[in-house]
């Protein structure tokens, strides 16, 4: 789902999943003259395929001139992040502290 320059993921994104979003991350990078934030509030799970699939995506965007953000990664999303060292390449969307 799309909303704006935002692509809003959900469920789980892991290997059986990354076609589709691969495809769909590219046709909106193309659509978009602006920054793209990547959803993923409602993913219940990541794998690093998925993750790879983001880290590709982030480069091409850089390339073209834009950012790409993750916003909304669980406490899993990130731990898969850091695990898969890929939290190097890709930029999260820091989380507001709640008091």
């Amino acid at each position: 789902m799309t909303d704006g320059a935002t692509l809003v993921l959900s469920g789980d994104f892991d290997v059986r999943s990354t076609w589709e979003v691969r495809n769909a991350l590219y046709e909106h990078l193309e659509g978009h003259d602006e920054d793209v934030v990547i959803d993923m509030t409602d993913v219940n799970a990541v794998d690093v395929t998925a993750l790879k699939v983001l880290a590709v995506a982030t480069r091409q965007a850089v390339r073209a001139g834009h950012h790409l953000t993750l916003r909304g990664c669980s406490p899993a999303v990130r731990r898969m992040l850091h695990l898969s060292r890929l939290i190097r390449v890709l930029e999260v969307e820091r989380q507001a502290v709640s008091a």
